[in-house]
């Protein structure tokens, strides 16, 4: 047989659902505003180390960069944008009249969201290594310097002079005068952490 419920008992059983409603609702706004606080902290930082970037080519103490400084800037920074890239994301800081300099109010806010957004990846030290062996059909473990530069001059996107000279004194083993590939990738990857 049932039970006949009391007006009394539906209000308590409606006040206990509405107290255990509340409850959940407190806890869901806490988790928000810890997540949102935390969020606002991982801005906070990015912020700061892209200050601290900007800062070390801001030759003149004005909150401006030269806008070749750009590249190297991002690059810091853990991004690795192709050349087409740089030039759309240098377009999007720079002055709508082009005084070749760069204003870090202008930068911070781009650059934060590449960071967000994760944008630029490097590319994974796997994917470099089977590049580079693809370069090498007899599986020697090293390409030549002669070799590197016809590569990097000649084929697919060239390398400038300035960029070649920079890879060569980071990749070249002065003693074999070749390019350790193996070695020379796992000291190119970013680490991500």
């Amino acid at each position: 047989m049932c039970r006949k419920v009391s007006r009394k008992e539906k209000q308590n059983k409606v006040i206990a659902n509405q107290c255990e409603m509340l409850y959940e609702y407190r806890r869901t706004e806490e988790e928000v505003d810890r997540k949102s606080f935390q969020g606002e902290i991982a801005v906070a930082e990015l912020h700061k180390k892209i200050k601290e970037a900007f800062e070390v080519f801001d030759h003149e103490v004005n909150n401006t960069v030269d806008v070749r400084e750009i590249g190297t800037i991002v690059r810091s920074l853990g991004c690795c944008p192709r050349e087409g890239e740089l030039h759309d994301l240098i377009a999007e800081v720079e002055e709508e009249e082009p005084t070749g300099y760069v204003r870090f109010e202008k930068f911070l806010p781009v650059m934060t969201n590449v960071l967000l957004e994760r944008r630029y990846r490097p590319i994974p030290e796997d994917i470099l290594l089977r590049a580079f062996e693809v370069l090498d059909p007899l599986k020697r473990g090293f390409l030549s310097k002669e070799e590197l530069i016809k590569y990097m001059t000649e084929e697919g996107e060239p390398f400038s002079q300035e960029e070649m000279e920079e890879m060569l004194s980071a990749a070249i083993d002065p003693e074999s005068n070749t390019i350790h590939y193996k070695d020379y990738v796992t000291m190119m990857v970013i680490d991500e952490n």
